[in-house]
């Protein structure tokens, strides 16, 4: 009898944690062991694709032109090729930022196009512009004058190389940031149930669905204790965990409980519940820290109605 209780209790055990959540039962994820070398692997990437593009394409074009029997010093070929690459390596940080603000995803796409074609020409200018300043500058240390050439012909040439080199790391970049987020996971609101009325929309989610990795997990609505928007997205913090949900936040601001929830600037609404103390600012902003030790800024204009809710809780 002892050991078929024992057995049985097992078993009771082993569901129950069937049943946990995913971020109980699995603290150390690929994601979470990915967090401390995010940064270093995405700047050693770019600098070693610069790097290593400046000296093949170095060695390319000396062999080029030796080959054809031009004149040209030693010198001249790593100038034209270390000044491009270092340029562009100057630029990636401007292109993050632009397909942030202009994401190409599947229902996004034809919106934004235009705007990344203008994209390319503003960043072709710019890759140019400093380029052939740089070359300038080197060519000066040495004695010597660089002549671009016909301003109009010469950038019409470089814009079609570049346009293809800007294509290519918008498309890697959004590829990099789709897998970030079927490692991280991605939120979605709950379907209504099969049986409800079609004209019944689910006003205030309970819950949210969160996909990672093939698995889906249920995540309260009340365990979240912040969101910040990112772009089309609304990434919902989570025990030091964001997942990011595709909506916008004047959306999904009138489906949250407005007694828990509040806003406090126009990227961030918290929970009033996860609120640990908030720092008034000698600009008239605020500053709220959050139980798990996290910063989030407070804008004057929501200040006021912050100091209400909290004094109404």
């Amino acid at each position: 009898m002892a050991g078929r209780r024992i057995a049985a209790r097992l078993r009771e055990n082993e569901s129950m944690n069937d049943a946990a959540p995913l971020q109980s039962r699995t603290p150390q994820t690929t994601w979470d062991r990915y967090q401390p070398w995010r940064r270093s692997v995405e700047i050693g990437f770019w600098v070693a694709l610069c790097v290593i593009g400046a000296a093949a394409n170095s060695v390319t074009v000396t062999m080029d032109l030796r080959r054809n029997g031009l004149e040209f010093a030693a010198w001249e070929p790593a100038v034209w090729e270390w000044t491009s690459h270092l340029v562009v390596l100057a630029l990636v940080p401007a292109v993050l930022w632009f397909t942030r603000k202009f994401p190409l995803h599947f229902d996004t796409w034809r919106r934004n196009l235009p705007w990344l074609a203008l994209g390319s020409v503003a960043w072709s200018v710019l890759h140019v512009a400093s380029m052939v300043a740089l070359r300038k500058l080197a060519y000066a240390t040495q004695g010597a004058h660089y002549d671009f050439g016909d301003w109009p012909t010469q950038f019409f040439y470089e814009y079609v190389k570049d346009v293809r080199g800007f294509a290519s790391m918008v498309l890697g970049i959004e590829v990099y940031r789709l897998l970030l987020r079927r490692l991280q996971g991605e939120a979605s609101m709950l379907a209504a149930p099969d049986d409800a009325p079609a004209n019944e929309p689910i006003e205030r989610p309970e819950r949210f669905l969160v996909r990672k990795l093939g698995k889906e997990f249920l995540i309260a609505a009340a365990e979240v204790e912040s969101l910040q928007a990112a772009g089309n997205y609304v990434n919902l913090h989570v025990r030091g965990r964001d997942y990011p949900l595709r909506a916008t936040m004047a959306t999904i601001e009138t489906q949250l409980d407005p007694s828990r929830f509040v806003r406090v600037h126009r990227s961030y609404i918290v929970n009033l519940d996860c609120i640990a103390e908030i720092e008034p600012l000698d600009t008239g902003d605020a500053r709220i820290l959050m139980r798990d030790g996290s910063s989030i800024p407070c804008s004057r204009r929501y200040r006021d109605a912050l100091r209400l809710e909290r004094r109404a809780a």
